[in-house]
């Protein structure tokens, strides 16, 4: 699936004319999709990943367009349901502590390419400049970064 990425990030920026949002759709797009729980197979990889990406797309559009109709009242009293309990507050520890494991078992250059996007918010041509390497070879990195950390939370999440 990694050969759609270059792909589907060019038909989101002419949709949405903005190359760094495009990047961001496609990483949530294959999260999503790595993150699947049916083991069925995927008949066709490429139009499942444009319509989980679109979808995506959509979905954050009627976001913003509620929240624009949404007085800030609103908004100050939802806050108090996203306060995470003592309970959820440790969840969100221990699964940010197997990240950090899963992270800490990459290569350092894929370790530092999904780090540099991830946190810094660095652009694939940043991340390709700052490391010394392609842009092609940035995007395989933070791919299989994120199936790599995808595959071994599901595993510790087993025991």
């Amino acid at each position: 699936m990694e050969n759609y990425y270059r792909e589907l990030v060019c038909f989101l920026n002419a949709k949405l004319g903005n190359r760094q949002v495009a990047e961001d759709v496609v990483h949530d797009a294959y999260v999503r999709v790595l993150e699947r729980s049916s083991d069925t197979p995927i008949e066709q990889p490429r139009a499942f990943l444009y319509r989980t990406a679109l979808n995506l797309v959509i979905d954050d559009h009627r976001r913003n367009a509620l929240r624009q109709v949404e007085s800030l009242e609103v908004l100050d009293t939802e806050e108090r349901y996203f306060t995470p309990s003592p309970h959820t507050s440790l969840d969100h520890g221990q699964r940010l502590a197997m990240l950090q494991r899963a992270l800490a078992e990459l290569p350092r250059l894929c370790r530092e390419s999904f780090l540099l996007r991830k946190i810094d918010g660095l652009s694939h041509p940043e991340i390709a400049e700052h490391l010394g390497i392609s842009r092609a070879l940035v995007e395989k990195h933070i791919v299989n970064a994120m199936k790599h950390c995808r595959v071994r939370i599901k595993q510790w999440d087993a025991h």
